[in-house]
């Protein structure tokens, strides 16, 4: 059968195979739940009811959405710059990249987001058009310019390429999207398209007037360009147009986290409800249970409540903890250097060649961005398109070493407390196992400035103001945030019984974590509430 315009190819099925549990991982719980069975299956004879509330209930720990966010933004943790090969006019074109007020470092890092999540994206620069502009300075005069636009792993419907010149180049690109139109007088509506370039020309298929029609041609065009403008941007490079997401293993361990803490949820509801049992009573026995109620039995019959051991949630917990750390792990691979093939020249340069996965596709991303601004010129007839640099120095020597950057890196991110990212690292063996967690936090804020900074904190705040973010109108947003996790810390230990919370040392216990959530109220500015 003749594939439709608006038809994925049977490539990009291949690769779509992986993105639906991507994409109800990033969604969240909401989309996790609205998946259903897809991954929560239904046990053995479980009734619908029961399966809806258990579904109902499912909460999901985003770990692969975490761990995208915090590797995709290692190589933007550093501006974004231009070799001193790109025109001044691209370079200014860069602060607006997109037309949408987004800059070439923006735009490249919600990039960078998409190739890691799915493994394929694209970036399409394209040139508006002009109507009246009969020639290049006409279309100058009124600001014509190239720009560029994010396509997502979605909108690639399919591609024909060649070998030319000894490399691959795309003859034809079908990418879906969407045209607003008016419904009514108040609302607009999304009517699918579907573009088709070529080198030099490009055409927009719309539907047919019946659902079954083929789709017919709406409009077509040439342009000066002898390629297509499209640069392919990719997570896991396997091929040309070809790329799986690095974190594919992690999104299944977070699907598998997903079903598990359900089980957890549900052995814990049950276990919660202790069921009253009567033994050797006539079926005729009447039973009043309460406060001031007594219960009269038969001869040898017996009366008890049926408890759950707890044995069974305690194996659940500890392997969604095995888990949660498995899959720290599992993202914190991307960072670990790791030596690829060595040519002559990297033989003698260690640091070429032992490069960690993350880096490397940093690297091919850097080639994409020197491909899109390369189209830019040639939209204008520049020669040159310059070259784009990334951050790249993030790679670790180690696993253990991996994990704790990625565990620093999710607690300056807002991800985890200082508390438990304390606890992560002492699971990693790189703090010794007897560091109290609570005690060490308290220290730190009663130890002052670290040593050789005394002055400086307060030259810098001279020079420049309050650090971004940590200070608003006497505000001390650091302070609130680092009080309020000794404060949850010093919390969880009432709740585990690590801490006391009856008699004198309870007491004091509790004073102290009150005292902790004043003085994050007052770093925000506000004063102690009455009576606390």
């Amino acid at each position: 059968m003749a594939q439709k315009v608006q038809h994925q190819s049977s490539e990009v099925q291949a690769l779509a195979q992986n993105w639906p549990i991507a994409e109800a991982l990033l969604g969240g719980t909401r989309a996790m739940r609205a998946a259903g069975t897809a991954f929560l299956p239904k046990w053995p004879g479980e009734e619908k009811e029961s399966y809806d509330a258990r579904l109902a209930t499912a909460t999901l720990f985003p770990a692969f959405g975490r761990t995208l966010g915090v590797m995709s933004g290692k190589p933007f943790s550093k501006q974004i710059t231009l070799g001193e090969d790109t025109p001044a006019k691209i370079k200014a074109w860069c602060e607006d990249v997109d037309l949408q007020g987004n800059s070439l470092h923006t735009f490249a890092a919600m990039m960078m987001d998409e190739a890691l999540g799915f493994g394929l994206a694209g970036i399409l620069v394209d040139y508006p058009r002009v109507s009246g502009a009969r020639t290049l300075a006409d279309e100058r005069a009124i600001g014509a310019r190239p720009y560029m636009v994010a396509i997502k792993h979605g909108q690639i419907l399919g591609w024909k390429a060649l070998r030319s010149n000894g490399a691959t180049v795309l003859t034809q690109l079908r990418l879906a999207e969407s045209k607003e139109e008016d419904d009514g007088e108040f609302g607009v509506k999304q009517v699918p398209r579907v573009r088709v370039l070529t080198p030099g020309a490009w055409a927009v298929y719309m539907p047919g007037s019946k659902q079954d029609d083929d789709w017919v041609l709406e409009e077509q065009g040439t342009t000066t360009l002898k390629a297509i403008p499209f640069a392919p941007v990719y997570g896991r490079k396997r091929g040309f147009m070809d790329g799986v997401s690095p974190l594919l293993d992690l999104a299944y361990l977070n699907v598998k986290h997903w079903q598990s803490q359900s089980d957890q949820d549900t052995i814990l509801h049950v276990a919660r409800v202790p069921i009253l049992a009567m033994i050797g009573a006539d079926d005729d026995t009447k039973l009043t249970v309460g406060a001031s109620s007594a219960v009269k039995l038969p001869m040898d019959a017996d009366l008890k409540f049926v408890e759950h051991t707890g044995k069974a949630i305690e194996a659940g917990a500890k392997s969604l903890e095995a888990l949660e750390d498995q899959m720290i792990q599992t993202g914190a691979e991307l960072l670990v250097q790791k030596p690829g093939q060595r040519s002559a020249t990297e033989a003698s340069n260690d640091a070429e060649a032992n490069k960690s996965e993350l880096q490397r596709i940093t690297e091919g991303f850097e080639d994409s961005l020197d491909q899109a601004l390369q189209f830019m010129a040639a939209w204008v007839n520049e020669k040159q398109g310059g070259h784009a640099s990334l951050f790249k120095d993030f790679g670790a020597a180690t696993l253990t070493e991996a994990g704790a950057q990625l565990v620093i890196s999710m607690q300056q991110a807002g991800f985890i407390t200082k508390a438990t990212a304390i606890k992560e690292l002492q699971r990693r063996g790189m703090l010794a196992a007897d560091i109290d967690a609570l005690v060490e936090l308290d220290a730190v804020q009663e130890e002052g400035p670290a040593l050789g900074t005394m002055g400086m904190e307060k030259e810098r705040i001279d020079m420049q103001g309050p650090a971004l973010g940590s200070m608003e109108g006497g505000v001390d947003i650091e302070r609130a945030l680092s009080q309020l996790d000794l404060a949850i810390a010093l919390h969880e230990k009432h709740m585990n019984g690590t801490a006391p919370t009856t008699g004198p040392e309870g007491e004091k216990s509790q004073q102290k974590m009150m005292d902790q959530m004043v003085a994050a109220r007052t770093a925000l500015g506000g004063s102690p509430m009455a009576g606390m």
